[in-house]
């Protein structure tokens, strides 16, 4: 059994810099074309210049003969210049603006802490069409760490989107039925991104029989019944929904320790563990929408021509990616892989 899919991208990805990002740009680059790049580096990306160095920087580390695009963003920051984000817009050398709420998740400390100071960055983005990314936690320390994407919406995404109804937004990494219920609300200007491991494991196999450092990530894994509506909205054929993988590649020393690092790696096995969901769900016609037509589409550009096949036969995964930077452990879902895809 086979089926063929257009070439997948993946919509939100982290590739790190130095040893470790030559170490895991092959990993994504096998089996998507394009991938959205976080800009949350040490320092951010925040300007034009950056995300062009950066971009080059990924090129170099690309495998001969690879066919990988890098679809730069930068960081949103309280200093941000409205005119030189628009300017650099213009360029094309950027895809997106990226959100982080200060605190929220990996380097994520110079993100904004108060909306209203980047409201003429944001009013500019919606009058250019550039979209906005989101990492849709609030951040107060009073906030149930489980409860963080809900309050976002509420109290923040919701008002901001009420005050700038032409700006696109990408809600990213959406962990829960909330999250999924108000993106399918949503008249026009909202999609999200949805992770391989949320589809795939909730905090019960985090926190059950001892801590499994390495399924810790930002947004945290919730409830098995948020699981199930991520599910349903994946396979759902809906096009507001498609493939971020997140894959966020630490090594195993800042997992393995007392206060570890947030970040699921999964870009060397999405594709088959996909399928396998998909298969599970009863719409394997449903993952090409998924992974290959729903996130072009949102971004306004076309579907890859190119193809990959995924057959139904076991593959053999490394436990680990070995970088310049030291190990990285790779997503285990808890099950045999029983897709893969042919090379």
């Amino acid at each position: 059994m086979h089926i063929t899919l257009r070439r997948p991208d993946d919509w939100h990805l982290h590739l790190r810099d130095g040893a470790m990002l030559q170490g895991i740009v092959p990993e994504s680059a096998r089996d998507f074309a394009r991938a959205i790049i976080m800009p949350n580096l040490v320092p951010p990306v925040v300007t034009g210049a950056d995300a062009a160095a950066y971009r080059d920087r990924i090129v170099a580390a690309l495998p001969p003969g690879a066919d990988f695009t890098p679809l730069m963003t930068l960081y949103l920051t309280e200093g941000t210049d409205p005119d030189d984000l628009a300017e650099t817009a213009r360029s094309g050398m950027i895809t997106a603006v990226k959100l982080y709420p200060a605190g929220a998740t990996t380097n994520s400390d110079s993100g904004v802490r108060d909306i209203e100071k980047v409201m003429p960055v944001l009013e500019r983005m919606a009058e250019v069409g550039l979209p906005l990314c989101v990492h849709g936690e609030v951040t107060d320390p009073e906030v149930d760490i489980f409860d963080r994407e809900a309050v976002f919406l509420e109290t923040v995404l919701d008002p901001l989107r009420a005050r700038l109804p032409e700006l696109k937004v990408t809600l990213e990494h959406v962990t829960t039925s909330d999250g999924v219920d108000y993106v399918r609300g949503a008249d026009t200007n909202l999609a999200c991104t949805i992770t391989t491991h949320h589809l795939i494991i909730d905090r019960n196999h985090m926190l059950v029989g001892g801590i499994r450092p390495h399924y810790y990530c930002l947004p945290i894994v919730k409830r098995a019944a948020h699981r199930t509506a991520l599910r349903q909205a994946a396979t759902s054929g809906d096009a507001r929904f498609f493939l971020g993988t997140d894959s966020a590649p630490h090594v195993d020393a800042a997992k393995e320790t007392g206060c570890g690092c947030a970040g699921v790696f999964s870009a060397s096995n999405t594709m088959p563990l996909l399928a396998q969901v998909f298969e599970q769900e009863g719409a394997l016609d449903q993952l090409e929408a998924f992974t290959s037509l729903n996130g072009p589409a949102w971004y306004g550009l076309a579907p890859n021509e190119s193809q990959i096949v995924l057959e139904k036969k076991p593959g053999n995964f490394p436990a680990r990616i070995e970088t310049g930077a030291g190990p990285v452990t790779l997503f285990d879902p808890g099950f045999d892989i029983e897709w893969r895809v042919r090379r």
